[in-house]
């Protein structure tokens, strides 16, 4: 009878541990190169000791010369890494409709803020898309810029003020509150006076959402790959308090401006805009796009920011180069105006520079919708398959860059880039599910960078992380502690 009862007991671990075997062996049976897994990480064990971004690299360089892609395995589920640049162009634009989803979980009935245009997928997200992109022209930005302005003139005072003759600052920390009302103003036109009140609840709700996710690492990597639980328990993927917060500020916002007849200049009113022109877009869905390009462009702007003055602190010729190309531009244009952003060829190459060492989002994920006949090869991927892109690595490997750890932006001048393969810069993405904001990013990085640098200089202090550490916390690259500089007030010239 015991042993009976001990073979019930026993039943299930040796079925699952069958099928953990099974799964590890896919890619063998394929014979397509991969790293060996380890459970019950799979290859992403390492997560929670390392940033992704690193663990990608990782892997990238000890599969080296293996070909144009090889397997991994998050937890027991085999999913794709492309290395090949061909490769990964055709995937990105000439095969997107294979692979238009990225695959990232959200739960639109229980967390609809969640159910932003960077996460939903199929018609949703096309038709979505279609609505939104007019919102994102250059004219749109244009009409923008004079909120973006006066919050650099804010940020100029808050500098000004806490430097005097010179102190040592943590840079992340004035630039988050910069892109926070840069943000705040241009997407939902309300003033979070973040350098009156650094600790106002715009400012909480970016620092808990991107700094403590509500789901950890190996939880994020399971919801990810099994959504559909997540959904059928319900699981919401943002803080609820936050979240709350969000949709009822822009609840209250429409309500406002419907019942008071107001026109902003910002996103909020483009997508009133739409839904009174007959798009049907819920509060709900407005609120969730509201959402990411608050989100994306507080964190993933402030990071560019902070980490391209970084490198100019390291790199003293280069930052009185792009000093001149800022002094330059809003002399010809009398004034940091629109015109003159658009005029500053080297801090757009340092800002490029700064991209390829430091993508905000360091892998591009993608997820296929349909079985897919890799090109010139019998390998398949199948439905539903995650893909990486791991452009950290790519970004960073001396086959496309020499010296690729070093800050050199001359290799965004326009020679060098004619030269390159297109795909290995892809900060942003490409093909259809590019990034929607990448002229708003540009223009508010390209702002606080000029302001800062048309009035101060900025140099290594005791404090500045020499060399760089990233956390683990987040998928997003993001520096494990504050960036520290010292930062001195320019004589006149």
């Amino acid at each position: 009878m015991w042993i009976e009862v001990l073979t019930l007991f026993l039943a299930p671990f040796i079925i699952f541990g069958l099928y953990v075997k099974r799964n590890y062996g896919y890619w063998a049976r394929r014979n397509v190169a991969f790293v060996e897994p380890k459970f019950p990480g799979g290859n992403f064990g390492e997560a929670t000791q390392m940033s992704l971004a690193e663990l990608s690299e990782k892997h990238y360089k000890a599969m080296k010369g293996s070909g144009k892609f090889y397997g991994l395995f998050s937890f027991v589920k085999p999913m794709i890494v492309l290395t090949d640049l061909d490769l990964i162009k055709t995937v990105l634009i000439k095969d997107f409709n294979y692979f238009p989803d990225r695959g990232f979980y959200y739960n639109a009935r229980d967390d609809p803020l969640s159910a932003h245009m960077f996460a939903i997928e199929g018609n949703y997200w096309r038709s979505l898309r279609t609505k939104l992109t007019p919102t994102f022209t250059s004219g749109k930005m244009k009409a923008m810029f004079g909120i973006v302005q006066n919050i650099a003139d804010n940020l100029t005072k808050c500098l000004i003020d806490d430097v005097g003759e010179g102190a040592d600052l943590e840079m992340k920390d004035y630039l988050a509150r910069f892109t926070t009302d840069v943000i705040g103003g241009c997407a939902l036109g309300l003033d979070c006076n973040s350098f009156e009140d650094p600790n106002n609840q715009f400012r909480y709700v970016g620092r808990k959402l991107f700094d403590t996710p509500k789901a950890p690492p190996q939880l994020a990597v399971l919801l990810k790959n099994y959504p559909d639980w997540g959904r059928a328990l319900r699981f919401r993927s943002l803080h609820e308090d936050a979240s709350e917060f969000f949709f009822n500020t822009v609840k209250n916002t429409l309500e406002h401006r419907q019942s008071n007849q107001v026109d902003r200049k910002d996103f909020l009113n483009l997508l009133l805009e739409l839904r009174n022109n007959g798009v049907a877009l819920t509060t709900e869905e407005i609120a969730a796009q509201a959402l990411i390009i608050f989100l994306a462009g507080y964190e993933t702007s402030s990071s560019t920011q902070t980490f391209c003055l970084y490198q100019l602190a390291l790199n003293e010729a280069c930052q009185e180069k792009a000093r001149l190309s800022v002094l330059e531009a809003i002399e010809k244009h009398d004034g940091l105006t629109f015109e003159a952003l658009q005029d500053m060829a080297f801090l757009d190459q340092c800002i490029n520079e700064t991209l390829r060492l430091y993508p905000p989002v360091p892998i591009l994920e993608r997820k296929a919708f349909q079985d897919y006949q890799i090109p010139e090869t019998n390998i398949v991927v199948p439905r539903k398959m995650m893909v990486n892109i791991p452009i950290f690595a790519i970004q960073r490997d001396e086959q496309y860059y020499s010296n690729p750890t070093e800050f050199d932006p001359d290799r965004f001048n326009p020679e060098q880039v004619a030269q390159r393969h297109p795909m290995s810069f892809l900060p942003f993405g490409d093909g259809p599910r590019i990034c929607i904001g990448l002229r708003f990013g540009m223009m508010q990085t390209r702002m606080g960078l000029a302001t800062i640098l048309s009035r101060f200089s900025l140099k290594p202090c005791s404090k500045t992380p020499i060399p760089m550490v990233f956390t683990s916390r987040t998928p997003m690259l993001q520096s494990k502690e504050g960036i520290w500089l010292k930062v001195v007030p320019l004589k006149e010239r």
